[in-house]
């Protein structure tokens, strides 16, 4: 008796298996469904922005976004770490940023939408995902735009020393705020000059700073910067692997080229070609200028108070290169500011859509631009600038810790968000354009770089505030959204109850 129902126990075992099987299989297929609806949804209620953005301007929307101070001043501080290794250490750096747009390309084409990687994270990770990564990266360009305007009000001093600071200020502010305010195209228009200027002046100093180690027109330098004062890896691999820090955060700014899809013509086409061309050009730019400075000053003599691009303007004889040096650091802060307005907007607008943020800051103008947005922006940026005048040595400096620790946060949840989106769209069967290699491996590699580089930041000179104060400041954003979630738990509730 036993052994005859031994069959049966094993054929119902089997029916049993394969049930759950199928009850497994059909729930992976409703979650699947429910994050496409999700994305839809969300890709809809981002709508009504003006589809205006060429793809020649998302290209150099996104070179001029990440072009700025950090690499005409602040690369000085990787060169003290590094040397002349500091050209391995933006070559690394160069692989997280192609990493990250192999990652973010994917699923900008998937849902072209102006909050971009937030809204990515709220559907394919959490709502706290999406909401912390948008609030973090607004903080971080509302103060690195209070600090442009501060820098652009001191250039302006070198040519109009009598003239108070906040004219400069009041001035510049009113005229970006109106170029973002107008049109997106006509944003485009102006950061697309803004940017070609920097562009031409890097291809001028790349120029400039072959013709001075070949020796053609010039006194050959040669090759020895390379190897003197310590050799080629005066601080070793660590001084290497400590580069890396500064290096990503010149590369900081290039993800611009995701926000702007919500705006772009043609999305499809255009964000692939704007990304290739992004990464391409700002390669060339990085490794190549820095390659320059190093091989033609010294490494020892590169200060952290001045501009490492203008000790080789002056190195070659060329009058008044501090002065046109000047007007491009002066044209460069401006370009930042006009790249984190239009930033700063996108990004409230966004969370204001989400239900994150007041619903009068998703509200659009005639023109199709977060006006409000913009403006609320704008008041962030003058709370920075009290803060930098006010608090410089205290709360400020606190603030900006917590912005850099912003953008290296973005950046991580970003490969963490792409790993599940590929999960997501396998499990779908979807067809997505795919940038980068088949299977997780590279988003991976990225996420892990990038822990290494917010480690690292404890023992670079100047950056451990991006720990002390990220982390605090991650706690508090997310101490926000739980008390969102739960106020507006409680108007759904009550709207419920009031529609019953």
């Amino acid at each position: 008796m036993r052994g005859s129902l031994a069959p049966l126990a094993r054929r119902v075992g089997g029916w049993r298996d394969g049930l759950l099987r199928c009850r497994a299989m059909a729930q992976t297929e409703v979650l699947t469904e429910t994050k496409v609806a999700d994305a839809a949804a969300i890709v809809e209620r981002e709508a009504g922005l003006h589809r205006n953005l060429t793809p020649r301007q998302l290209s150099m929307i996104a070179v001029g976004g990440a072009i700025g101070t950090g690499l005409f001043l602040g690369s000085a501080l990787s060169v003290k770490l590094a040397g002349p290794g500091v050209i391995l250490s933006y070559i690394a750096a160069a692989g997280i940023a192609l990493a990250l747009m192999w990652a973010l390309g994917e699923m900008a084409i998937a849902h072209p939408v102006a909050g971009s990687f937030g809204v990515y994270a709220e559907v394919y990770v959490h709502p706290w995902a999406g909401f912390a990564m948008r609030y973090s990266y607004w903080l971080g360009q509302v103060i690195a735009i209070g600090s442009e305007m501060v820098a652009a009000s001191i250039y302006c001093k070198h040519w109009f020393p009598g003239v108070p600071s906040w004219i400069w200020i009041a001035g510049f502010s009113a005229a970006l705020i109106w170029v973002n305010a107008s049109s997106v195209s006509n944003f485009g228009t102006f950061e697309y000059w803004f940017a070609m200027l920097k562009v031409v002046t890097i291809v001028l100093f790349l120029i400039l700073g072959a013709a001075l180690l070949l020796g053609v027109g010039f006194k050959r330098i040669g090759a020895a910067n390379y190897v003197a004062h310590g050799g080629f890896l005066p601080n070793g691999w660590t001084g290497v692997g400590l580069g890396v820090a500064m290096a990503v955060f010149s590369y900081l700014g290039m993800e611009i080229v995701a926000v702007t899809s919500g705006e772009a013509k043609d999305p499809a086409t255009a964000l692939p070609r704007a990304m290739r061309w992004t990464f391409a050009r700002l390669g060339i730019f990085y490794i190549g200028g820095l390659a320059v400075v190093v091989g033609v000053v010294p490494w020892t003599k590169v200060g952290l108070g001045e501009s490492p691009f203008v000790r080789v303007f002056e190195s070659s004889g060329i009058p008044a290169a501090a002065e046109v040096m000047n007007f491009v650091v002066l044209t460069a802060a401006l370009s930042s500011v006009n790249c984190n307005l239009y930033l700063t907007s996108r990004m409230l607008f966004s969370l204001a859509r989400g239900g994150y943020a007041p619903a009068v800051l998703g509200r659009l103008g005639k023109r199709g631009t977060p006006v409000t947005a913009l403006l609320a922006s704008s008041v962030g940026m003058v709370a920075a600038l009290f803060l930098e005048r006010r608090y410089s040595g205290t709360a400020y400096v606190y603030m900006l810790g917590a912005a850099f620790f912003g953008g290296i946060f973005v950046w991580l949840m970003i490969f963490v968000t792409h790993l599940m989106f590929r999960r997501s769209i396998a499990r779908s069967g979807q067809s997505v354009k795919r940038f980068g290699p088949k299977g997780p491996w590279n988003s991976l590699f990225g996420a892990a770089a990038l822990g290494a580089v917010l480690v690292s930041t404890w023992w670079v000179p100047g950056l451990r505030i991006t720990l002390t104060a990220g982390l605090p400041w991650l706690l508090f954003i997310t101490l926000c959204y739980l008390w969102w979630r739960k106020t507006h738990s409680r108007n759904e509730e009550a709207g419920a109850m009031t529609d019953g």
